[in-house]
């Protein structure tokens, strides 16, 4: 009886592990998805990969940052008040910064060699991270507490208030993205300038609006992520854009370069991937093994889990 009783003690104690670590792998991957829907969108409509999307992150949670403490004070008390101050702000200084970059850095080069135009993207990239560096310097800031500090139990999982948001906010932002894709003017002109931005432009759509309007989205996700990053981890950092761009870019590719649909699954498989081999390796394997799965999956499927192409 006592070995038995042992042995489901021990049977309880796992499944606790896996639901716990599949709850914390849903909310990193929602977030790796957002960042790379960014990526995707860009290069589906351009077929430029624009590395800064992790940098937006970044800037995102400072915006949000700077908003709740400049200005929460002079806007109604409570939590849901200083949440939506806080993504207006990081949204209004990701698309600025987005749309600065767009019109000096990418639209210059954006007929010129993919070589240059990779260059070009990581400059930006560099660029924003150094600024902020520059501005702010290398210590870890305190992100406002947005949320509260309640947890309740699901599935034997602690499952906190944040993680909920991040899922939920996650899933609105993926379904209306695809809502935007597949039944607005946007999207079709979007659809149309990733199929061939000559013949659109025959058609009478305006290219340049259209890649400005891209940039505008992608920015919007990823100053999204960034909120909720901060809101997760707690503190914002110059660099704190930097690994999540890489996961999201990773993300991406799993999924299949191009194709929304692919980077959401592609996101989702990533996180959880990452904390179970956290939970059931080792913590210091998490990194290697995400990349580990991503060349298992190119190796199987070199177009990425989902195919390419904008059109899902």
């Amino acid at each position: 009886m006592f070995i038995d009783a042992v042995v489901l003690k021990r049977a309880q104690m796992i499944d606790s592990i896996l639901s716990q670590q599949l709850v914390n792998g849903l909310t990193l991957g929602c977030l790796y998805a957002l960042i790379a829907l960014g990526y995707t969108l860009i290069f589906g409509v351009m077929r430029f990969i624009f590395f800064a999307q992790g940098e937006l992150c970044m800037i995102g949670a400072f915006g949000a940052m700077g908003a709740v403490f400049w200005l929460g004070r002079h806007i109604p008390a409570g939590l849901i008040g200083l949440t939506t101050l806080a993504f207006l702000g990081a949204i209004l200084v990701a698309v600025l910064v987005g749309l600065v970059a767009e019109r000096l850095a990418i639209r210059p080069i954006r007929q010129a060699a993919r070589t240059k135009q990779l260059i070009a993207s990581l400059g930006v990239s560099m660029i924003l991270q150094n600024l902020i560096l520059l501005s702010v310097g290398a210590e870890n800031y305190s992100f406002p507490s947005l949320f509260p500090n309640s947890a309740w139990s699901f599935l034997g999982a602690r499952v906190t208030p944040i993680q909920s948001f991040v899922v939920a906010f996650s899933i609105f932002l993926m379904v209306g993205l695809h809502w935007i894709l597949r039944a607005t003017r946007l999207g079709l002109h979007l659809r149309a300038v990733s199929e061939s931005a000559e013949t659109a432009e025959l058609d009478g759509i305006d290219v340049d609006r259209t890649i400005m309007m891209t940039f505008i989205v992608g920015s919007v996700l990823a100053a999204s992520a960034g909120v909720m990053m901060g809101a997760y981890d707690g503190v914002v950092k110059y660099n704190m854009g930097f690994l999540p761009g890489i996961k999201g870019f990773t993300a991406a590719i799993l999924g299949g370069f191009g194709r929304p649909s692919g980077a959401m699954l592609g996101g989702l498989v990533l996180g959880v991937s990452e904390t179970i081999a956290a939970g059931y390796i080792s913590s210091s394997y998490r990194d290697a093994i995400a990349l580990a799965l991503l060349v298992f999956i190119l190796i199987v499927r070199p177009g990425g889990l989902v195919g390419k192409g904008l059109s899902s």
